[in-house]
C-alpha cells in the first residue's frame, strides 16, 4: 500500500479549476487497488472539501500549506496562530500595504476593496498584455468559502483559529521586501506557491510535515510515500516521501529536486504518473 499526496493548483487541477475525468479515474483505480490517496494543497478547508467534493472523490485531505489534515470527519491535527503572532504579523501586513486573506475555521477573510487593490497594480505593470496576471487574480477570488468583509480592523479573532496569512503582489520588490523582514522568525512559517505569493503559517506548518503525519494515521512507512506537486511549497513533501513526481509544468527548481517528471497538468499528469510508477505496476 503506498500513501499518495497530490497536490492542487498546477497539479491535479485543470486551468479552469476543475479535476479532469482521466485524473479522477485514475485516483478511483488507485483507491480500488488499496492505494491511500490525499489531496495536499496550500487552499483552504472549506475550498478544498468543496473542490473534492465536485469530483466525488473522497480521500484524506491535508490544507493551508500543511496546517490542517483530516480524514472523513477526524482532524489528524490542526495548526493555528497564537493570538500575540497574529497581531504582529497583521501589523506588518497592514504597515507593508499589501493584499492579504487570512484563513480561518470558518473561512478565507477578504477584504472588500482587495480585488480592486490587486486590478491597480496589474495597471502599474509594464506590460502590454497582463492578461496572466489577471488570470491569478480570477483563480483566487474563484476559491470556496471566501467571506468579504469591511476591514479586518473590525474583527475579534479570539476564536478564528487563523492558520496561514496568504499575501499576494505584483510588485516584485515589495514582496521580498515582506518576505526579507519576516525571514528570520522562529514563530511562523514561510513558503510559496508562486512568484507573486507569500503564504505564512504556523512554524510547525508544512506539507511535508503533514505528510508525516497521515503516513503515520494509516501506518504507511515513509519510504511508501509518494508526493506529485508543482511549486515551490511542495518541496518540504518531496523531500519527505519515497518518491517525488513533478508536473511538466513545474518550476525548474522543483523538478531539480524530485525523482520523475510527469506531463502538465492540462493533461492529465497527475493520471500519466499514476499510471506509469503506480498503478501499472502493482
Amino acid at each position: 500500500m503506498k500513501l499518495i499526496a497530490i497536490d492542487l493548483d498546477g497539479t491535479l487541477l485543470s486551468s479552469n479549476g476543475t479535476i479532469s475525468k482521466g485524473n479522477i479515474k485514475a485516483i478511483k483505480e488507485a483507491q480500488k487497488k488499496g492505494h491511500v490517496v490525499a489531496i495536499s494543497s496550500g487552499r483552504s478547508l472549506h475550498d478544498t472539501k468543496e473542490i473534492m467534493r465536485r469530483a466525488t472523490i473522497t480521500c484524506p485531505i491535508i490544507t493551508g500549506n500543511g496546517a490542517k489534515s483530516l480524514h472523513q470527519a477526524e482532524a489528524i491535527h490542526n495548526l493555528h496562530f497564537t493570538a500575540q503572532v497574529l497581531k504582529s504579523l497583521m501589523q506588518i501586513l497592514e504597515e507593508s500595504g499589501l493584499y492579504y486573506e487570512i484563513y480561518t475555521k470558518d473561512g478565507v477573510l477578504v477584504e472588500e476593496d482587495g480585488k480592486s487593490q490587486l486590478e491597480e497594480e496589474i495597471k502599474q505593470l509594464d506590460e502590454t498584455n497582463p492578461s496572466w496576471a489577471e488570470e491569478i487574480v480570477e483563480i483566487q477570488y474563484q476559491q470556496h468559502g471566501l467571506k468579504r468583509v469591511p476591514a479586518y480592523a473590525d474583527i475579534n479573532f479570539t476564536d478564528k483559529q487563523v492558520y496561514k496569512l496568504f499575501v499576494m503582489s505584483f510588485n516584485k520588490e515589495e514582496l521580498e521586501d515582506l518576505r526579507n523582514q519576516i525571514a528570520d522568525r522562529t514563530d511562523i512559517s514561510i513558503t510559496t506557491s508562486g512568484r507573486q505569493k507569500l503564504e505564512i503559517g504556523h512554524p510547525e506548518a508544512s506539507k511535508g510535515h503533514a505528510l508525516e503525519l497521515i503516513a503515520e494515521y494509516f501506518a504507511v512507512p515513509m519510504e511508501n510515500t509518494v508526493a506529485i506537486g508543482d511549486n515551490f511549497n511542495d518541496l518540504s513533501m518531496f523531500k519527505k516521501a519515497g518518491m517525488s513526481i513533478a508536473m511538466g509544468n513545474a518550476e525548474e527548481e522543483v523538478k531539480q529536486q524530485c525523482t520523475y517528471v510527469t506531463g502538465h497538468h492540462n493533461e492529465d499528469g497527475v493520471a500519466e504518473a499514476l499510471r506509469k510508477h503506480l498503478l501499472d505496476k502493482s
